[in-house]
C-alpha cells in the first residue's frame, strides 16, 4: 500500500496546521541523547505544524533500550484527548514485515522452502495464466510474482473487520492473468503479501492473527500491536481527519492484515526491530534475517545503481537506504500508507539501532525523513559519525550540444494510471507534462554533457534507456529535500514509452461515446472509505495519444488493458477496463470494482415523505440532484447496515453518514446522492 514517490518537486508543497507541542514518553528519560530528544521534538513539531501531518509518534531504540520517544500534534478537535506513547496507529504496509517474518519462521522450521512453488502450499491457488505455477514464496516477498497488484475490494472500511478482501483473494486471482513472467522483475505488489498471509495460515494451521501473537507479539512484549480481528479499543487509536469534515473520522480498518492491516505504536515497532539487530533471540535464525536483507531487486530489469529509497529485499522496501550509505552504514526500511494512517520503520542492523515514526495524516515519506534524522542525530551524539554529510545534488546543467538522435525519445509515456508527454526541442530542452494534471505547469530539464537532462536546481536528472525487452523507459534520479527534515533520494524507471495504437472505426466510435462520461461505484460495502474519497470514475481518452485511456491500450469496443512492464513503483497496480451491458445499462468492471454508467443515474425527486430500497443484488443506488430539488434540505433515516453520501458536481464528498450520522442535508446543484447497504435495506427520506 505504499505510495509512488516519484512526483514533481512542487508536489512537496505543504498544508499548514495549527501548532501543537511535542511531549516525551515517561521512558524516554535517562542520561545521553539529550540533543537527539530535543531535535526529535522540534522536527515532530515541524511535521505537525508545517508539513500536513495531524499527529506524529516516534521512538528510537539503541541496543535493545528505547532511548527517545515522543509525540506531537492533535488527537481530537477539542484538545481533550492527549497523545501518548500508547496511542495506536495503523502501520499500513509496514505490516508486510510481520508477514515476511512469519514466512521466514516457517522456513526456519523446514515447513516452507522459499523457492518451492506456492501451489505446493496452497493447492487451490489457480489463475487463468499457467505461469502462476512458477510463483514461489520468495517472489511474493520480493515483489517479483508477476501478479497485477492489488485486489482490494472492501479492504478499506470504517470500523468494520469484514474479512471479504482476504477471504475472496483466491477467487479473485482465479480470474486474472499475470502481467509478467514470475521472477522477471520486482514491482510493488500488495496481493503477493495477502497470498503470503494465506500461505502462513495453510502451513501453520492457524489464522494469521493468532500466529502473529503466539510467535511475535507475545514473546517480544508487543502489547500494543493488534489486528482488526483483535477488536482493539478504538478510543486508543490516533484521531483521523479529512479536509471536508471538521470532526474526527471513525477508525480505519484495513482488512488485508498481512498487506497493511496491523495497528501498533512506535515503541512496539522498534521493539519488533530487535529481530533484525540480533537483540531478540529465538524468533528468527540469523540465516533468515540475513536472507531478508539481500539485494532481491537485482533482476535483469532494474535501473543502474544510484542513491535511492527503493531497492527491495524480502519484505523490505530498501536494503540500502539513502543517506546512510554515505556514512558506510547499511539501513533497512519499510514504509506504509493506508488512506489515513502512515508509518516508517528504519533499522540499522550493524549499529543495533532503529527508529519508527507513525502518523495520522502526512505520508510515509515524511515519516521516513524524521526516522532518518532521529538515527543520524543519535549516531552523531554517540560518536559513531563525526558530522552530518551535506545534502547532494547532480549539479546544474552545463550548456552542451544535444545530438539530434535524442529527439527520438519524445512521445507519450505511461505509468500506473497516468500518462506523461515528453517534448524535446532542438536546443536540448525537455518538457514533461501530465495529461491527468492539465493545469499543472510543465517541468523543464536541460540537456547536460553526460547525456542526461537536468533540472535547473540540479536535484533531478532524466535519461532514456531501451532495455533488452525492447521497451524504452524514462529513467529518473532525484534528490528531494524538506527544510528541517533532511533529504531523500529516488532512482527508478518512472514511465514506459507507449506504442501507437490504431483503432478500428467500430472501436473508436464505441470509446468516443464514453469519453467524458462518469461511472458510479456499485459494489463497495456501505462502510467503505471509497465513498469518502470519491467513488465516481470519469473516462477520459488520451488527447495526445489516440487509442489509449490513461496508461491503458484500447483493445476492442469494450476493453482496454495496461501492458506496462515497469519495475519498482510506477508499474504497480495495473488495472484493465471491461465494459458490458445488462438490461440495456452499461457497466464497467475495473479490477473487481463495478461501476454503472451515468445514463442509469436518474434524478432524485423527493416527495414530502418517500422511501427507497437497496435491490436484491446489493448494489448501491445512485441519483442525480434534480434542478427542482437543488438547494432543498432533506432528512434521511438509514436502517442498520446501511449508509448514504452526498457529492457536489465535481464528485467531492460533502457528507457521508458513516462519518457524520443521519442528519439533514442541503442538496447541491449538479450533485449526486448514493444509498448503500445490505440487500433490502430501506431508507426513509423527507423534505424539511
Amino acid at each position: 500500500m505504499r505510495k509512488r514517490m516519484w512526483i514533481p518537486a512542487a508536489a512537496l508543497a505543504v498544508t499548514m496546521l495549527a501548532p501543537a507541542a511535542a511531549t516525551a514518553a515517561p521512558n524516554s528519560g535517562g542520561s545521553g541523547y539529550e540533543e537527539t530528544r530535543k531535535a526529535a521534538a522540534q522536527m515532530a513539531d515541524l511535521l505537525t505544524q508545517s508539513y500536513g501531518t495531524t499527529s506524529v509518534q516516534y521512538a528510537l531504540i539503541d541496543g535493545g533500550d528505547i532511548v527517545v520517544s515522543g509525540q506531537s500534534g492533535r488527537n481530537d478537535e477539542n484538545g481533550k484527548k492527549p497523545l501518548t506513547a500508547g496511542t495506536m496507529y495503523g502501520i499500513g504496509s509496514t505490516s508486510k514485515m510481520f508477514v515476511t517474518a512469519a514466512v521466514m519462521r516457517l522456513v526456519d522450521e523446514g515447513k516452507v522452502d522459499l523457492d518451492t512453488p506456492v501451489v505446493h502450499y496452497i493447492p487451490e491457488f489457480t489463475m487463468k495464466d499457467e505461469r502462476y505455477k512458477q510463483i514461489t514464496p520468495r517472489m511474493l516477498l520480493n515483489h517479483s510474482s508477476g501478479l497485477n497488484g492489488s485486489s482490494l475490494t472492501n479492504a478499506f472500511l470504517f470500523e468494520d473487520d469484514d474479512p471479504y478482501a482476504h477471504d475472496t483473494l483466491l477467487e479473485q486471482l482465479a480470474g486474472q492473468t499475470l502481467k509478467a513472467d514470475p521472477g522477471a522483475y520486482s514491482v510493488y505488489c500488495n496481493d503477493g503479501f495477502t497470498l503470503a498471509e494465506i500461505l502462513v495460515e495453510r502451513v501453520s494451521g492457524m489464522d494469521f492473527t493468532s500466529y502473529l501473537h503466539r510467535y511475535f507479539t507475545e514473546p517480544l512484549g508487543l502489547s500494543d500491536t493488534k489486528t482488526p480481528l483483535d477488536h482493539p479499543d478504538v478510543a486508543r487509536m490516533a484521531g483521523l481527519y479529512y479536509p471536508s469534515f471538521s470532526h474526527s473520522l471513525p477508525n480505519e480498518t484495513v482488512n488485508v492484515i498481512g498487506t497493511g492491516g496491523i495497528y501498533s505504536t512506535a515503541e512496539d515497532l522498534v521493539r519488533f526491530s530487535r529481530i533484525f539487530t540480533g537483540e531478540a533471540e529465538g524468533i528468527l535464525s540469523d540465516e533468515a534475517v540475513n536472507a531478508m536483507e539481500q539485494d532481491e531487486y537485482k533482476t535483469a530489469l532494474w535501473p543502474d545503481e544510484a542513491d535511492t529509497s527503493i531497492n527491495y529485499g524480502l519484505g523490505w522496501d530498501s536494503v540500502n537506504l539513502y543517506p546512510f550509505g554515505e556514512y558506510g552504514i547499511q539501513a533497512l526500511t519499510k514504509g506504509g500508507d493506508t488512506i489515513l494512517y502512515h508509518a516508517s520503520l528504519v533499522v540499522l542492523p550493524d549499529e543495533d539501532m532503529a527508529a519508527a515514526v507513525l502518523s495520522s495524516g502526512g505520508s510515509s515519506t515524511t515519516d521516513q525523513l524524521l526516522a532518518n534524522q532521529l538515527l543520524l542525530y543519535a549516531l552523531k551524539e554517540k560518536g559513531t559519525i563525526a558530522a552530518f554529510k551535506p545534502e547532494k545534488s547532480y549539479g546544474r546543467p552545463m550548456k552542451a550540444e544535444m545530438p539530434a538522435s535524442f529527439r527520438q525519445y519524445a512521445g507519450i509515456y505511461g505509468a500506473s494510471n497516468q500518462t506523461l508527454k515528453v517534448d524535446i526541442d532542438p536546443n536540448g530542452v525537455l518538457s514533461l507534462t501530465s495529461e491527468q494534471l492539465p493545469g499543472y505547469p510543465p517541468e523543464t530539464y536541460r540537456y547536460a554533457a553526460d547525456g542526461t537532462f537536468r533540472s535547473e536546481d540540479g536535484l533531478t536528472k532524466i535519461a532514456f534507456v531501451t532495455e533488452d525487452n525492447g521497451r524504452t523507459y524514462l529513467w529518473t534520479r532525484q534528490y528531494a529535500s524538506l527544510p528541517g527534515l533532511g533529504q531523500t533520494a529516488m532512482n527508478q524507471y518512472s514511465a514506459e514509452k507507449l506504442e501507437p495504437n490504431r483503432l478500428s472505426a467500430e472501436t473508436e466510435a464505441a470509446w468516443k461515446e464514453r469519453d467524458g462520461r462518469n461511472y458510479f461505484l456499485l459494489n463497495e460495502k456501505y462502510t467503505s472509505e471509497s465513498y469518502l474519497l470519491g467513488p465516481i470514475l470519469n473516462i477520459r481518452l488520451s488527447t495526445d495519444w489516440p487509442g489509449y485511456v490513461a496508461d491503458k491500450r484500447i483493445t476492442g469496443p469494450d476493453t482496454a488493458v495496461s501492458e506496462l512492464q515497469i519495475p519498482g513503483l510506477s508499474g504497480r497496480d495495473l488495472v484493465g477496463y471491461t465494459f458490458f451491458k445488462q438490461d440495456g445499462v452499461e457497466y464497467l468492471d475495473a479490477a473487481g470494482s463495478l461501476f454503472v454508467s451515468e445514463d442509469a443515474v436518474k434524478p432524485l425527486y423527493v416527495a414530502k415523505k418517500s422511501a427507497l430500497t437497496i435491490p436484491a443484488n446489493g448494489y448501491a443506488k445512485w441519483y442525480a440532484v434534480s434542478d427542482r430539488d437543488a438547494g432543498k434540505t432533506i432528512g434521511v433515516k438509514s436502517p442498520a447496515n446501511a449508509a448514504f453520501a452526498v457529492y457536489d458536481g465535481n464528485g467531492n464528498c460533502l457528507d457521508f453518514s458513516v462519518v457524520s450520522g443521519d442528519r439533514k442535508i442541503v442538496l447541491p446543484q449538479g450533485g449526486y446522492v448514493v444509498f448503500i447497504g445490505d440487500a433490502g435495506s430501506k431508507f426513509e427520506l423527507a423534505l424539511s
